[in-house]
């Protein structure tokens, strides 16, 4: 299920706001919500973004409270929200842990959403790493690396069938036969994953040191695996901002269009295919026109 085409380079954006991890989130996210969201979302679909993306977290401990924060946003609520104010860009959870919820309540969601945006999501999947909400809801931690494995291939059946042992759900998705499903992480097992259950990849902060030889692995495993379509790679960039900024905007990638799109391009020679794009900012408007300058004048330079 292949949703880029061959030779086409094309960048997206988790936005900020729904996931405030201290890590990485701004001060001025912290009192932002859906006003803000709905700008970002906006901007994306008009300046040529490929997706907008969703993280997935439930409850975080407190022991992780601290670095993680207690904020993120419901995935396909928020979608959905976001669904409502694009046209074009797709809809991307990065990522959902499907052991979370039964194969066909995650079906059914994504279906739903898929129905409801007129074909433009992309599931993102990935195996979680927090292990109090597996417990929290009755999964084992240990396991979730196969029953990510196990679910992929549930939601797939669920995503492509109308009746599944004899039940079955509708709305059924605009995309057929399914959406794609872009599976996440960076560890060899997630790659090998990928290789042999996505039609696309999500690396976790992968360099471009270590990118050819993840790459390898990715395209050995899935010819091993007797998969003749190509896997859609893709990658995070470091955070850019386009212009000098005035203020200590921390360790950033900054300057003219031409050297931003020099960065990205190292991405696309070394095999990206969707590459995540992040910004500093110190406003919502501030980021609404980082992403537009982004659009409007390193995109034309990346491709072709």
């Amino acid at each position: 299920m292949q949703i880029i085409d061959d030779g086409d380079f094309v960048y997206g954006i988790q936005l900020p706001v729904q996931a405030q991890s201290t890590i990485f989130v701004a001060d001025w996210e912290t009192t932002a919500g859906p006003d803000e969201l709905a700008a970002m979302a906006m901007t994306a679909d008009q300046a040529g973004f490929f997706y907008i993306a969703v993280c997935d977290h439930i409850a975080i401990p407190e022991r992780l409270a601290g670095a993680m924060s207690t904020t993120w946003y419901d995935t396909v609520a928020t979608l959905g929200f976001l669904a409502g104010v694009t046209e074009r860009v797709k809809l991307l959870s990065h990522i959902y842990v499907l052991g979370y919820r039964h194969a066909a309540v995650s079906a059914h969601s994504f279906a739903t959403l898929d129905h409801l945006s007129k074909g433009r999501v992309i599931l993102g999947v990935g195996a979680g790493h927090v292990p109090e909400e597996f417990e929290l809801l009755g999964v084992d931690f240990a396991s979730r690396g196969k029953l990510l494995d196990e679910r992929i291939d549930q939601v797939k059946l669920h995503l492509t069938h109308e009746f599944v042992d004899g039940l079955g759900s509708s709305p059924r998705p605009v995309q057929q036969p399914r959406p794609a499903i872009w599976v996440g992480g960076s560890a060899p097992a997630s790659i090998r994953r990928a290789a042999r259950k996505g039609d696309g990849w999500l690396p976790q902060g992968i360099s471009k040191a270590d990118l050819p030889d993840a790459i390898d692995l990715l395209t050995t495993t899935r010819a091993e695996a007797g998969i003749s379509e190509r896997c859609a790679v893709g990658a995070i960039a470091d955070f850019y901002y386009l212009g000098e900024p005035s203020w200590d905007a921390g360790p950033t990638l900054s300057g003219s269009a031409e050297r931003i799109a020099e960065d990205a391009r190292e991405w696309r020679d070394l095999g990206v295919q969707h590459l995540q794009i992040r910004f500093r900012s110190r406003s919502v408007e501030e980021q609404c026109d980082q992403m537009a300058m982004f659009g409007a004048e390193v995109a034309p330079l990346l491709n072709g």
